[in-house]
């Protein structure tokens, strides 16, 4: 062993400042060339902003940790493509913050079930997973339908969004609290739910 190297291992100070260097330098090449590169800032055909109720339905999907059993992001392997549809590209979430991509499976990946299942069997589901999969073991979510949308929140969040770019009109803002009258959060999460995917999956 050089005396250099030697040195280095045995300096923690040293190491510690070798190690934040090659983080640093690993994490430069990775991350910037995405900040130029389109396909990861632009939008993929047919993906636009969230409407009113699916943008209150994916808080409610962000808030209640389902991205902790659920991904939404579909590999480019023939086994995950078979089983979820076309797998998932960068500028189908350029409006997702934070992006949903996730790496654990407890329950399947959900990037293309929106439209793959109706409404009625969302709800049945949500309300008692084990009615439609008698083997899950997802918590129960009936509770939402005893919590309404908050119309000028919403309205208030698509105005951050739009600061941030989010191409949301006036009259999208001016029309959010209309959108999501009389909807609980329950009917939000299933609205955001069969909302997701459409722009790759032919539905």
């Amino acid at each position: 062993m050089s005396s250099g190297h030697k040195k280095l291992e045995t300096n923690i100070s040293l190491m510690a400042i070798f190690i934040i260097i090659a983080i640093s330098l690993g994490g430069l090449v990775e991350i910037v060339p995405l900040i130029f590169l389109d396909q990861v800032r632009q939008p993929t055909e047919g993906v636009v902003p969230y409407p009113a109720l699916q943008l209150a339905g994916r808080d409610v999907y962000v808030r209640e940790g389902c991205y902790n059993c659920h991904s939404q992001m579909i590999r480019p392997f023939l086994s995950e493509t078979v089983r979820y549809g076309p797998y998932s590209l960068a500028g189908e979430s350029v409006y997702d913050r934070p992006f949903q991509w996730g790496s654990k499976r407890t329950g399947p990946d959900l990037a293309r079930v929106g439209g793959r299942y109706s409404d009625a069997w969302h709800y049945i589901h949500l309300t008692n997973p084990r009615d439609v999969v008698p083997e899950s073991n997802m918590p129960n979510y009936g509770w939402l339908r005893d919590n309404m949308v908050d119309g000028k929140l919403v309205q208030k969040k698509m105005h951050a969004l739009n600061a941030l770019g989010d191409p949301y009109s006036d009259e999208d803002i001016a029309a959010a609290p209309a959108a999501v009258e009389g909807k609980n959060e329950l009917d939000a999460l299933v609205a955001y739910l069969q909302g997701l995917g459409h722009a790759r999956s032919g539905r």
